[in-house]
């Protein structure tokens, strides 16, 4: 079985309750390998019991997961081998400083001495925490206590890491740098799983993301794949005068005009093919746009209409 496979994980029919609560009601998840994946729903949908089945620290009661080519029931111990796991609460031992954090990390990955050297010392660099290794973690910032526990997950070159809710309680700042850290990690080849509760994270980062909600996957796609899925995309276009705005609003017919007097909005899925059709149709009829903008719902509008109980699921 190769090393390095492209799907990251696969996921089948994955279930979880705990009593009469059903968390996971059936779920199917496929990662491929060297991408970022968001797991996004409201508290309690089950996005942290995913990451706790799929990194080996619970069992499903039902389905079948494989991560990094290892059935996650037969060979537990290769998939913690192939992982990393960094929670929503730093954990650093906050009576070592963030050198020996690192080293005692190197030590349970059994590197020898000289290699758990140079691994502590290519982190601190790579973490911007050499001015802090030698104090305690009580001394760090939110932000460096966070990059402290990253690091510490990478001590062992995972080829998976899990990241839940990695950014809660930074500030914009510290949340820019772990986004700069996370974009590294995977232009580098490793798999990101991530959950989180800032939308724009996940629209910054992910290349799919999957809306967790009763149990179940209410859509899956990429950030523009979601949404498209939600009505109110249009297209914006400004004209110099009102000759040319009449002349698109008899052209087009379905526009609504502007509160400014010389724009109109255009209902569209906003897809490349369907903007290029506008325009053209437009230029064929001697009518120029001043300027056009494109507007979509953002994934704040996708969520909230997603996990909105009264209204249909929508699937991508």
């Amino acid at each position: 079985m190769s090393s390095t496979p492209e799907i990251s994980i696969a996921a089948k029919r994955l279930r979880k309750s705990y009593g009469d609560k059903v968390v996971l009601d059936g779920i199917d998840l496929t990662v491929r390998a060297g991408t970022i994946f968001s797991l996004l729903g409201p508290n309690g949908a089950g996005k942290t019991t995913t990451v706790q089945i799929l990194s080996t620290l619970i069992r499903p009661d039902g389905g079948t997961a494989r991560v990094e080519g290892h059935d996650l029931g037969r060979a537990p111990d290769a998939v913690r081998t192939a992982i990393g796991v960094t929670g929503q609460f730093a954990a650093v031992d906050r009576l070592l400083t963030g050198e020996e954090n690192l080293l005692l990390m190197a030590d349970l990955h059994h590197l020898d001495r000289a290699r758990g050297r140079r691994r502590t010392a290519e982190l601190l660099e790579r973490f911007d925490l050499v001015e802090a290794a030698k104090r305690l973690p009580a001394t760090y910032s939110g932000g460096m206590r966070r990059r402290l526990d990253l690091a510490m997950t990478l001590v062992g070159s995972p080829q998976l890491i899990f990241l839940d809710e990695p950014t809660t309680g930074l500030d914009p700042r510290s949340r820019q740098t772990m986004w700069e850290i996370i974009r590294e990690l995977a232009d580098s080849g490793v798999t990101i799983f991530l959950t989180t509760q800032y939308l724009e994270e996940a629209d910054q980062l992910a290349n799919r993301i999957a809306v967790l909600h009763n149990g179940k996957l209410a859509a899956e796609g990429g950030p523009d794949e979601l949404k498209r899925l939600i009505p109110g995309g249009h297209v914006r276009l400004r004209f110099a005068d009102e000759h040319a705005l009449l002349a698109a609003m008899r052209l087009l017919g379905h526009s609504v005009r502007g509160e400014d007097g010389l724009s109109l909005r255009v209902p569209s899925d906003c897809r490349v093919r369907s903007l290029r059709m506008l325009l053209d149709e437009l230029d064929d009829a001697g009518v120029e746009a001043e300027e056009f903008s494109v507007n979509t719902p953002d994934l704040n509008d996708v969520f909230f209409a997603l996990t909105d109980s009264k209204r249909e699921v929508l699937s991508a």
